[in-house]
């Protein structure tokens, strides 16, 4: 937490306004599309419900199709079964991890061919790192297919000096509690388009049509983030640069420490980008380093360090068995190499330097014990 978290909370109790209306409320909704630069932002429950919001009102429904990042959480994926239209999975490239426009543009033309254009793309910004977001905008003019940009974890982020999540007709962002400012559960839903956003206010206070009685003419959402939760986003907002900045700083760190040793990349930064770098996320080589990810995962849980692999790519998750997926190219699945070789360090901004010096020894003594390297510490 910030520390000023309860000066906005004490306000909501004070006024008595603790429901999904109030100063707090409308007040991060613009300090959120300020900061970003856009012209509207609609502050919802979660980010799951603001990429459900942007599917609706681009009418997405039974029958149609939504291209989607696989390299990704189930969240990104799930609204598009909730409105009952189907996925269809597009690999990442090696150069951001993210969506491949390469794979992207073979499923657009494929589609083109078959005349059944998806009705929405959807692309992640993965860990903080923003997708090949001129690439990508191109091709979906193109073949004039809207985009949702899911920046869930790339919030502070820019790609050519613009903020993540600004790209798509709309984008989103999470502050559940692992995310780099949070509201304990929350998310935001943004786009220039004013219109539209009005529209997803409307269906997300339970899409009541304005009578003197309760009347609904449509399916709605029980969607609005309180003004009490609100009010803890305005006081992490404030503190979102002091995030990224010490998120990067862990992330040199690492980088400083264990980018010689054989085997290990890091995850990338586009040229002209700037990631939050909102978890560390490396590969292991192990014919180069020694080590696999297991034996490297298994060790630092030993010590007591939580670490985890990447995200299982959603075509190979037992709920999307079946659908369609298309890799970077032949023969070649970036999303599934990733899957196998990568592991996401400790990356909270308010890891000490003993802390990540404890996970940086617990890695090179467990590469040195497996093949020799020198593991004695540059750092810490």
């Amino acid at each position: 937490m910030s520390g000023n978290e309860q000066k906005y909370i004490k306000e909501a109790f004070d006024t008595n306004w603790i429901a999904p209306v109030g100063t707090n409320l409308n007040a991060f909704e613009k300090e959120i599309a300020d900061y970003v630069g856009v012209k509207e932002a609609l502050a919802v429950s979660s980010g799951t419900a603001a990429i459900h919001l942007a599917l609706s009102l681009l009418d997405v429904k039974t029958g149609d199709t939504v291209f989607c990042s696989t390299l990704t959480f189930v969240a990104s994926a799930n609204p598009i079964l909730y409105q009952g239209a189907e996925p269809v999975f597009i690999d990442s490239d090696p150069e951001s991890w993210n969506m491949s426009p390469q794979a992207l543009e073979t499923a657009l033309n494929d589609a083109f061919i078959k005349g059944q254009l998806p009705k929405a793309v959807i692309v992640v910004n993965l860990y903080g790192q923003s997708a090949k977001m001129n690439d990508i905008v191109s091709l979906c003019k193109k073949y004039r297919v809207p985009m949702i940009e899911d920046a869930a974890e790339s919030l502070g982020s820019t790609y050519c000096r613009k903020a993540s999540g600004t790209f798509g007709d709309f984008g989103i962002y999470s502050f559940n509690g692992n995310k780099i400012i949070t509201t304990s559960g929350g998310g935001m839903l943004v786009s220039d388009d004013k219109e539209a956003l009005s529209k997803a206010r409307f269906l997300a206070t339970q899409a009541r049509d304005p009578a003197p009685h309760y009347q609904h003419s449509q399916l709605g959402f029980n969607y609005r983030l309180s003004n009490v939760l609100a009010g803890i986003g305005r006081s992490q907002l404030a503190v979102l640069e002091d995030r990224v900045d010490a998120k990067r700083t862990i992330f040199e760190r690492y980088l400083l420490e264990l980018t010689d040793i054989p085997g290990i990349e890091f995850m990338p930064e586009l040229k002209n980008t700037r990631s939050n770098r909102w978890l560390t996320v490396l590969t292991i080589n192990e014919e180069e380093a020694g080590v696999t990810t297991k034996t490297l995962l298994d060790a630092l849980g030993e010590e007591n360090i939580e670490s985890r692999p990447v995200w299982k790519p959603l075509h190979m998750q037992p709920l999307f068995r079946g659908y369609c997926y298309y890799p970077h190219k032949d023969g070649e699945s970036v999303s599934e190499h990733l899957f196998e070789k990568g592991i996401c360090l400790p990356s909270g901004s308010n890891l000490s330097e003993e802390e990540q010096g404890r996970v940086i020894e617990c890695i090179v003594n467990t590469i040195k014990s497996k093949v020799g390297i020198d593991g004695k510490l540059r750092w810490g």
